[in-house]
């Protein structure tokens, strides 16, 4: 528990003081986020690259405290590959197509490395799956770049990013032990303290952003330590694990690809559907949204926790049970309801 301790401290720390510093760059290369847009929530320009601080202090921590095998050098240089195609982005604001291609290039980079789905635990008998090349290749892209573009999209108000890694990251962390994954729980408790190390500068009112930088490299190596720790796990239903951990972007990207198809919308359309903003039009303040939806990561997270240690009946139990409590909220928010016409005019 000692190295645990240390890793988040060390993170913890490093991101703490390297924030300042990534403020005072974002300011003089002209990294600004600046509210141009009507979904945006914020009034006036903030700077961006916080993202920086929790490359710096989480990589630190993985270098410091775990040993250069394959898989930890794959995270290492796919994680750098991200968070410099996130620092031009902000810098620049990247096309689409390059941002995507990047992402890519870093997961295959993570493929090479060792680090992809290659077997699954089987919910229905003992024994694994084990996944063809074929299969495992697309599978382990597909979830990366994924995750790596939800935790971008979840990244629409102060502290709300950073927050969600911090509990997804915890989530990962006891299943990483339960399972006895030593470098995936380091590495989860090393972007946990990296975090919330940016989390006082980030939080309502925000000072700084964290960008593109921060929020698709907190995507990228989430999604990777869940394919060590969480996916190839002992579970029953070992893929549901990750889903639930990380079940706050993961379920309101679902949402906006399902709401966006219903009303005719092109997919990657950005739009004012996201659960954090069916929360301000109820009148919550952006704390008490962000509050509120720390709380749902939460249940999230004890429920993954439950289902990794749990039998198939129980994991099948808590996996259904959790699902209801998503389509509940999901209905109670109105995250799929069409939009009126009245609406997409204004």
């Amino acid at each position: 528990m000692k190295i645990y301790l240390l890793s988040f401290v060390v993170a913890f720390i490093v991101s703490l003081i390297a924030t300042p510093v990534a403020k005072k760059l974002a300011f003089a290369i002209g990294a600004i986020d600046i509210p141009n847009e009507e979904r945006r929530i914020h009034t006036k320009p903030i700077p961006r690259l916080g993202g920086l601080a929790i490359y710096f202090g989480t990589i630190t921590s993985i270098l410091l405290f775990l040993p250069k095998t394959h898989e930890t050098i794959g995270i290492v240089l796919g994680a750098t590959i991200i968070a410099v195609l996130g620092l031009f982005d902000d810098k620049y604001s990247l096309s689409a197509k390059i941002k995507l291609l990047g992402q890519v290039v870093a997961a295959v980079v993570l493929i090479i490395s060792g680090v992809r789905i290659d077997w699954l635990s089987n919910p229905f008998g003992d024994g694994m799956i084990y996944l063809k090349s074929w299969v495992a290749i697309p599978l382990t892209l597909f979830w990366v770049v994924g995750i790596t573009n939800t935790m971008n999209l979840i990244d629409g108000l102060d502290g709300l990013a950073a927050g969600i890694a911090v509990i997804s990251s915890g989530s990962l962390f006891i299943v990483s032990l339960l399972n006895g994954r030593f470098a995936t729980a380091v590495i989860s408790i090393a972007i946990a303290g990296a975090a919330l190390g940016f989390l006082p500068y980030n939080f309502n009112p925000a000072k700084i952003f964290m960008g593109d930088t921060g929020s698709m490299f907190l995507g990228f190596v989430l999604a990777a330590i869940s394919i060590q720790g969480a996916v190839k796990s002992a579970a029953a239903i070992a893929i549901a694990v990750p889903i639930l951990a990380l079940g706050v972007p993961i379920f309101d990207t679902a949402f906006a690809i399902i709401r966006r198809l219903i009303n005719g919308k092109p997919i990657m359309e950005a739009d004012k559907g996201h659960l954090h903003h069916r929360l301000l039009e109820k009148g919550l303040t952006q704390k008490q949204a962000v509050l509120i939806m720390y709380g749902v990561s939460v249940l999230l997270g004890i429920s993954a926790i439950l289902i990794s240690s749990s039998s198939e009946i129980k994991g099948l139990i808590i996996l259904f049970i959790s699902i209801l409590f998503v389509m509940w909220g999901a209905d109670r928010i109105g995250l799929l309801e069409r939009q009126r016409k009245g609406t997409q005019t204004r």
